[in-house]
């Protein structure tokens, strides 16, 4: 039996053999729920949802209803005793990745491709960056500043004035930039200019 902690590791180096140039932020929240882990793309942002074989679909409704809010992709990763079943719970443009050991390591087969989420919902999916990095995407797109406005108010704005196609884009750049061990000084370095 293969447990989340068995699957993570390997899953990534899988991820990275299949797409290039990515990079995995794990345990990111979003609404009620909690990704396992966030593949970001040059051009797109991936939700990964792992249910080893030690896990249930108890709450996998209200997950899946999460994820369709923040990414443009989605992929659910199961162990082999949800294999058989998993279709009849995530949406057909949900990826399928099963995993098994085999001959001592942890291989992967691609059930079902991915296909591009239809409902994302972008103030959901730029809510996932950090002020300072839309403050950035506000420069990139020439837009005012709006310093004393919440980060709602920003959003709408980044909305009105970017144009999507540059947005997939410069959210993924600005994913692949972050720096958790500086984070406290660049919001402080934001905050008192």
């Amino acid at each position: 039996m293969l447990y989340d902690k068995d699957i993570r590791e390997p899953l990534f180096d899988f991820l990275e053999e299949q797409y290039g140039k990515i990079r995995i932020i794990e345990e990111k929240q979003m609404g009620r729920s909690r990704a396992d882990a966030v593949m970001v793309m040059p051009h797109a942002v991936c939700g990964i949802e792992i249910k080893s074989d030690a896990d249930t679909y108890a709450r996998l409704k209200r997950q899946v209803k999460d994820y369709n809010q923040y990414f443009d992709y989605n992929y659910i990763v199961v162990g082999t005793s949800h294999a058989m079943h998993v279709r009849e719970h995530v949406p057909n443009w949900w990826g399928i990745i099963t995993v098994e050991m085999e001959a001592g390591s942890v291989d992967f087969y691609m059930l079902r491709a991915v296909g591009e989420n239809p409902g994302v919902n972008w103030k959901k999916k730029l809510s996932i960056l950090w002020r300072p990095e839309l403050a950035h995407i506000q420069e990139l797109n020439g837009m005012p500043k709006y310093r004393k406005k919440s980060k709602d108010f920003v959003i709408d704005k980044i909305l009105c004035k970017a144009a999507k196609e540059d947005l997939y884009r410069q959210i993924s750049e600005e994913l692949f930039e972050r720096d958790y061990n500086e984070i406290a000084k660049i919001i402080a370095d934001y905050q008192n200019k």
